[in-house]
């Protein structure tokens, strides 16, 4: 088996969305297989791209320039679906990221079955995304997106407690506030059968979501703890510097408080 970090970095090299995930998810399962033996497997380290490669399509637009749609029309409920997946892709390179870059890091064996937990997770998110996108007659990479997802790793490259901050622990809980309102949107059109499997795979993804700001919340305390300085200080200063913009509620306490994030956390700084 590979060193991890080289694992990682080969998912970040490849380009094609399916063909990424189904790397993502046969070296996670190589990982894990390896640790339900009693293994602990080489890390290794890496020099991750800037950028991770991705596929052709979709078009990336600055936020302002994606178009709106009504979330009631078949269109909007297509064009939510196809933002899930951008979102889901961008979060398994994200989680292989925080192993590759960060490798050469001293941290226990814990936080790096975490992320390979996540990212495995994230590619398996993506996949019902574009399955359901398929099942309304679309694809991943139809419609315009985001062109702003990778810049919180482009502003966290060197530091890691700032990574924890600003990805799992504020976009990352974003979609436990967001996403009971999907789910409520694809739940009014139950007549139509792919709104049906979409509600399916939301509710999968946001169970496990949960667990990714979960990990965020575990190891950025792990690191303040190590450096003897005050968490709740330390995530307002952290994300005071790398995230653009306040905070928006309002917030899902309860799966938020699931997940190891209290209020005095987010709310101070909210917009």
């Amino acid at each position: 088996m590979k060193p991890l970090a080289q694992m990682a970095d080969d998912v970040l090299r490849t380009a094609g969305a399916r063909e990424k995930t189904a790397l993502s998810r046969d070296y996670a399962a190589q990982w894990q297989a390896a640790r339900v033996a009693g293994e602990v497997p080489d890390i290794g380290t890496a020099s991750p791209p800037d950028q991770p490669a991705r596929p052709d399509a979709p078009e990336l637009l600055d936020p302002r320039d994606v178009p709106r749609r009504k979330p009631g029309s078949a269109a909007g409920r297509m064009a939510i679906l196809h933002a899930v997946a951008h979102i889901e892709l961008n979060a398994v390179d994200l989680h292989w990221d925080i192993i590759a870059r960060f490798s050469a890091t001293p941290m226990p064996i814990g936080f790096f079955d975490d992320w390979v937990k996540a990212a495995d997770e994230e590619s398996k998110h993506f996949n019902l995304m574009a399955d359901c996108l398929n099942a309304m007659g679309s694809q991943y990479g139809a419609m315009p997106a985001h062109a702003g997802m990778w810049r919180a790793a482009e502003d966290t490259a060197d530091d890691l407690m700032g990574r924890l901050a600003v990805v799992p622990m504020v976009l990352e809980a974003r979609g436990l506030d967001v996403t009971p309102s999907m789910i409520a949107t694809f739940q009014k059109a139950k007549d139509d059968p792919a709104a049906v499997q979409a509600v399916d795979a939301l509710k999968v993804i946001y169970a496990e979501e949960v667990h990714h700001v979960a990990y965020g919340s575990k190891w950025f305390h792990f690191l303040c703890g190590r450096h003897d300085i005050d968490p709740k200080e330390a995530f307002h200063g952290l994300v005071g510097r790398y995230f653009h913009g306040a905070l928006k509620p309002p917030f899902n306490e309860e799966k938020r408080a699931e997940a190891g994030l209290p209020p005095d956390f987010y709310w101070p700084m909210a917009g």
